[in-house]
Parts: structure tokens; sequence; C-alpha cells
């Protein structure tokens, strides 16, 4: 599912969005939010990033440099 998801993400970078005029508000665009996220989080948690990060691209938002955050880092439990 991941990889379908990943693939129309990609069919639209290439074939709809050059339709379009540039628009995105953020860096990085909302498509590669969304790919980074999902590749990094998993479809779940990464495309809840990606909603989001979608629903704060509106007119009344300012948009800037907005990177999907990092994976936390796991440490050894020492025993």
């Amino acid at each position: 599912m991941k990889k379908l998801v990943i693939l129309l993400i990609q069919f639209y970078r290439l074939f709809i969005s050059p339709l379009f005029a540039p628009r995105c508000r953020f860096q990085p665009t909302c498509s590669q939010y969304a790919l980074t996220a999902i590749d990094r989080f998993g479809l779940w948690q990464g495309g809840g990033l990606a909603v989001k990060r979608i629903c704060s691209c509106h007119p009344w938002h300012i948009g800037g440099y907005d990177p999907v955050p990092e994976l936390p880092i796991q440490q050894d439990d020492p025993l």
C-alpha cells in the first residue's frame, strides 16, 4: 500500500503538477514533504503529517521552510 501511495504522488509530480503554475508556500514542496514523510514514518504516521501540511497550505498561512521531522534517536537502555 505504501508503494502505491508513493507511486501516486510521483505520478502527480510528473504529470499533473507541471500543468499548473508553481504556487507552493513551503520548502520542501508539499508533494516532496509527503514522499519523505511516508518514507521516513510509514503510511499512517507519514500520511498524517502530509495531510496536516496540506491543510496548512492556504492564503492565510505564511509558509516557509518546514522540513519533515527527524526520527527520534533510539538509545540503548543500559542494564
